[in-house]
């Protein structure tokens, strides 16, 4: 398995990743972790994209998640599937909203709850913005990609992918 699921902020890419790996195991990279110097501010793209390649090559099978068209466009040469999670920005801002805390990213749910308003915000422009983040350049790269691929406009169908995967040999 060499997956890569792409979507806005809220989508549900953690959730249906782990989901996946509760039932079929394999290392898991949020591209969070390789985009950031930390805070907000973005680490050069390409240190990104290597970070990733080397990851990619220490790992037989893999789930990679992230919002970042720029880094995931060079890497998908190595995936066998890509899911595009797109339930629309309602859906998103809820799933937000009842997120639970991620310390990985927040030092302590207050904090994380300090920032949601900037994240809904952030989350209601998707379908405006054509950078990186936006829905203009992930539609672009789902519609380029000539691999297995799905893309998903409702959470009940996130099922069907978590099903096919946990049915699937190692």
């Amino acid at each position: 398995m060499k997956v890569i699921l792409l979507g806005n902020a809220g989508a549900g890419k953690s959730t249906l990743s782990r989901l996946m790996l509760a039932k079929r195991p394999a290392a898991r990279l949020s591209l969070d972790e390789v985009a950031f110097l930390g805070g907000t501010e973005r680490r050069p793209l390409q240190d990104s994209i290597e970070d990733v390649r080397c990851w990619i090559l220490q790992h037989s099978s893999w789930i990679i998640e992230g919002c970042y068209a720029d880094i995931i466009e060079p890497v998908l040469v190595y995936c066998d599937e890509l899911i595009f999670l797109n339930p629309g920005v309602d859906v998103c801002v809820a799933n937000c909203r009842s997120r639970p805390w991620e310390p990985e990213k927040f030092r302590s749910r207050k904090e994380q709850d300090e920032n949601l308003d900037n994240l809904i915000q952030w989350v209601r422009t998707y379908e405006k913005r054509f950078d990186e983040y936006g829905l203009h350049r992930h539609r672009a790269l789902y519609d380029s990609f000539d691999g297995k691929k799905s893309e998903f406009t409702q959470l009940c169908q996130y099922e069907t992918v978590w099903q096919d995967h946990s049915s699937r040999q190692l």
